[in-house]
């Protein structure tokens, strides 16, 4: 029987693709002496949206399995059997201790550190090491790229944006070191490049856009070798992955010519590629930049931040140019209230894609979220008041049987996130004995 290892690739100029999971592998995985036949490993990644929500419309009002989705999450209906809707958790450590205003900046680099950042915005930043980084220090060598840092909002590492706090905290979600923020990759193509090549990912794209080539055109070769060594299910697989790449490939083309002929420059000039302008659009080719990688078992952990906290980021495209930190200090105002709850439904809308995307990607016994834990939430609860406990959190797949989703669960107030984190990690095979301010593992998760 023909059999391949999981880390096969299809390779070209520059190019190492790597591919899904196929039925080939798993004579090569071993299976029949793994516990339940799976053939899956267990993903995490953490999706950050800033300024709390307007939690009226968040919060169920039903507990456990029967439970009704309110107006901002009804998008996840389609998912609802797959998620945990979990409320009462709460970040201490990104509440003032005694430094005053900087709510946004804390809550950020607090989210996944459970950490107290140093009050600064000189270069002495000093928060904690976030959860992702845990996993990657520890079972990072397992894949290509240990973790991935993905976001819409370029990351800084210096200057004043919340009160006396450095850039660095309200703009990095993800921490290696208690001093070292690692930067988000928000641009599509860079990520891509990532992915799918074996160079410097600046070098790849300007090396394929010098020859004109598709990252497909580059392993058309080794595919067609592959393919005719292949069942007619993998096949099927195998035709379908590389098409879903062919697809962003075009949209990646597209946002970035719509950004080339939005801004005048003479025709002897090589025009720069970018993110794409369409908001939508950028967050949508980020998501499946994350889907890919987790597809192809490039990494099992990453970060992903729709804006930077405290951004007064305007979302024209639904009928809200108001800023969206202006509005989250709502003040009780009911219209403002309403656009507030529009922006927290679009966000809440991309959260839906993303799901339906990896629920229709099969994986050995299951799907990709089957397979995954993905947890969707913001440091702040309401945004008028600043508040970081009762925190607007969703947590979405099943950890490989591990998690019985379907259900709105409710903790003691104040509860830690960190508790949270310490049952996602060992649910990664990295257990540890604490993080931030974490005070025991958290129960409910398996019903």
């Amino acid at each position: 029987m023909f059999s391949l290892s999981r880390r096969t690739a299809l390779k070209g100029l520059g190019t190492a693709m790597a591919l899904p999971w196929l039925e080939a592998m798993a004579p090569a995985a071993g299976l029949a002496s793994r516990p339940g036949g799976k053939v899956a490993p267990t993903r995490m990644a953490f999706l950050y949206v800033p300024n709390g929500a307007h939690m009226q419309e968040w919060t169920p009002e039903q507990l456990g399995a029967d439970f009704t989705l309110p107006r901002i999450l009804e998008p996840l209906n389609p998912y609802k059997q797959d998620l945990l809707v979990l409320s009462g958790l709460a970040q201490d450590m990104a509440r003032a201790h005694g430094n005053g205003g900087g709510d946004h900046a804390r809550s950020m680099a607090c989210f996944l550190t459970g950490v107290h950042p140093v009050k600064t915005n000189g270069a002495d930043i000093r928060a904690g090491v976030s959860v992702d980084q845990v996993a990657a220090a520890a079972m990072g060598y397992h894949t290509r790229l240990p973790s991935l840092e993905l976001g819409i909002d370029p990351s800084a590492q210096s200057g004043n944006c919340d009160s006396g706090y450095s850039c660095a905290y309200s703009s990095n979600i993800s921490w290696r070191t208690p001093t070292q923020p690692v930067p988000k990759e928000i641009n599509p193509r860079l990520v891509f490049e990532r992915l799918f090549g074996n160079d410097d990912a600046e070098q790849l794209s300007e090396r394929r856009r010098r020859y004109n080539k598709s990252v497909l055109d580059l392993v058309a070769d080794d595919a067609k070798q592959l393919h005719n060594r292949l069942g007619v299910n993998d096949r099927r697989k195998v035709d379908e992955y590389l098409g879903s790449v062919r697809e962003i490939e075009r949209r990646l083309v597209a946002a970035e010519q719509k950004r080339i002929e939005e801004v005048e420059r003479p025709d002897d000039i090589v025009k720069p590629e970018g993110v794409p302008k369409d908001n939508q659009d950028h967050i949508r080719l980020i998501l499946d930049m994350l889907v890919l990688a987790f597809q192809t078992d490039s990494t099992r952990i990453a970060t992903m931040v729709f804006a930077n906290e405290g951004s007064n980021k305007s979302y024209n495209w639904i009928n809200v140019p108001d800023g969206h930190h202006y509005l989250s200090h709502h003040q009780g105002d009911a219209e403002k209230q309403d656009k507030i709850a529009r922006i927290n439904l679009f966000h809440v809308e991309q959260l839906a894609y993303f799901l339906g995307r990896l629920k229709e990607i099969p994986e050995g016994d299951g799907t990709l979220l089957d397979h995954s834990m993905i947890l969707y939430g913001s440091g702040i609860g309401d945004g008028n008041r600043h508040n970081h406990n009762e925190l607007p959190l969703v947590l979405a797949g099943g950890g490989c049987g591990t998690i019985t989703t379907g259900r709105h669960v409710r903790y003691e107030e104040n509860t830690p996130l960190n508790n949270l984190y310490l049952s996602m990690l060992d649910r990664m095979d990295t257990p540890i004995d604490e993080l931030g301010d974490s005070t025991g593992r958290l129960d409910q998760l398996d019903g």
